[in-house]
């Protein structure tokens, strides 16, 4: 019976607000499409590439195109800031002025088919932390679905602060059919190296792993090349520690410190379709379109990890959405070559469902770029993005009822988000 009711108190206090992954991962904002600078500087439209190194993170087929080995590493450092007008007044995010992601890039060419590629990337991460007063004070409690003899009031919790970074290991291997056509297939395997949800109740804090895999292909002939990657949809399992603070210990009256937890937190599918043309020896061109999955995301589970059994479950409702890219290249001369690109990036994130740990909305990317031969083999590349995001003036009509604050009025305000992308990356090519 002890067990039993440990259990259940776990469950209510992290339905009760610390269950922060709701709202900090399913927003199309923690989605960090940018692989490579070669994407960075082409608003990620590189699917159909063939003769850059980093497009490979977004294709792994073009590694059959490629001549050689190679080996590539860099960083993108992103400089979010979220802001809020409410009835409180203006209140900016608190969070990071600068987050970093890692990439590193490898390939070894087996022979004139085969090729195996081994890649490092943080697809998911973002950071947003609201200062106290930003938005209506949460108070009261609000009942779960327990057996009678557990009280099934718990305090109610007010989302804070979400910190989350995902890592994507993916080794590959492609084939080349022919001089014209390549396919490819591997692994992604994922790991939640830092996942800190907080909210008035508490914190949830912990790391963990999941696994998808990954498909692709390109064709060229001539002046054109068409590519296409898909990565499945995964689920990253979290396993934790919740934190509760001395309020929720009062009220609940039975919850000590640092209970065990776990959390299901399920990962979009991406498709990516590009066509690129090239003009002359010079100048190319491509448009790409990516189809991001976040109806992933209609159910969040909670599980007690002694009891393995589901104690708390809620409906997302994200939509999928797209996402349109166009991108160019032009060799300034046979060592430097500029970068360019624009993209306009929809939001799965609808009114019924909305939050302030993410407030997204569609979004224009703008990026510039140059990549520059060293010699030896070694290739310097640089790149800048401006992310502009709509100004998002929500309004619910339906008033906050104790419940859930997702969707009510107690979010109502205008939101604003914008963000400056720059990577830098060294290429090897042996």
């Amino acid at each position: 019976m002890l067990n039993n009711r440990i259990t259940y108190s776990i469950a209510c206090v992290l339905a009760a607000g610390a269950l922060g992954a709701q709202e900090s991962a399913n927003a199309a904002g923690f989605l960090l499409p940018e692989a490579s600078v070669v994407g960075l500087s082409t608003a990620n439209a590189v699917v159909a590439n063939t003769e850059e190194v980093g497009a490979i993170a977004y294709n792994p087929a073009i590694m059959a195109f490629q001549d050689g080995s190679s080996i590539s590493a860099g960083t993108i450092l992103i400089g979010p800031s979220f802001s809020v007008k409410t009835a409180s007044g203006n209140h900016d995010s608190q969070g990071a002025d600068w987050l970093s992601s890692a990439q590193l890039q490898a390939v070894l060419r087996v022979n004139d088919r085969w090729s195996l590629g081994f890649g490092v990337t943080a697809p998911f991460g973002l950071e947003t932390r609201w200062e106290d007063g930003t938005f209506p004070a949460v108070s009261g409690t609000r009942r779960l679905p327990v057996p009678p003899q557990l009280d099934p009031d718990v305090p109610l919790g007010h989302p804070t602060s979400s910190k989350l970074e995902i890592l994507d290991f993916s080794p590959t291997a492609s084939y080349r059919v022919n001089d014209q056509f390549a396919v490819s297939a591997g692994l992604d395997v994922y790991w939640a190296k830092s996942a800190q949800l907080s909210s008035t109740v508490g914190k949830l804090s912990g790391d963990g792993t999941g696994v998808g895999f990954n498909l692709s292909a390109i064709y060229r002939e001539g002046p054109w090349s068409l590519g296409a990657s898909y990565r499945s949809a995964a689920t990253v399992s979290l396993d934790g520690d919740f934190e509760p603070k001395s309020a929720t210990l009062v009220a609940l009256n039975r919850l000590s410190r640092g209970q065990s937890a776990e959390l299901d937190v399920d990962l979009p599918w991406r498709l990516q379709v590009g066509a690129r043309y090239a003009f002359n020896s010079r100048l190319a061109v491509e448009f790409d379109i990516t189809r991001t999955g976040w109806s992933e995301f209609n159910d969040l589970k909670a599980t007690a990890k002694n009891a393995g059994q589901v104690i708390f479950s809620d409906a997302n409702d994200w939509d999928d959405a797209n996402a349109y890219r166009i991108g160019a290249t032009y060799q300034l001369s046979d060592k430097t070559q500029l970068r360019f690109g624009y993209a306009y990036d929809e939001t799965g994130q609808g009114d019924s469902h909305f939050s302030a740990r993410v407030p997204d909305n569609d979004r224009h990317l703008f990026s510039v770029g140059v990549a520059q031969s060293l010699g030896n083999g070694f290739q310097l590349e640089a790149g800048y993005m401006y992310v502009l995001a709509d100004q998002r003036k929500y309004r619910s009509s339906t008033p906050y009822a104790g419940v859930d604050l997702n969707g009510t009025t107690a979010l109502n305000g205008d939101y604003e988000m914008d963000a400056h992308l720059i990577g830098l990356e060294i290429v090897k090519t042996f």
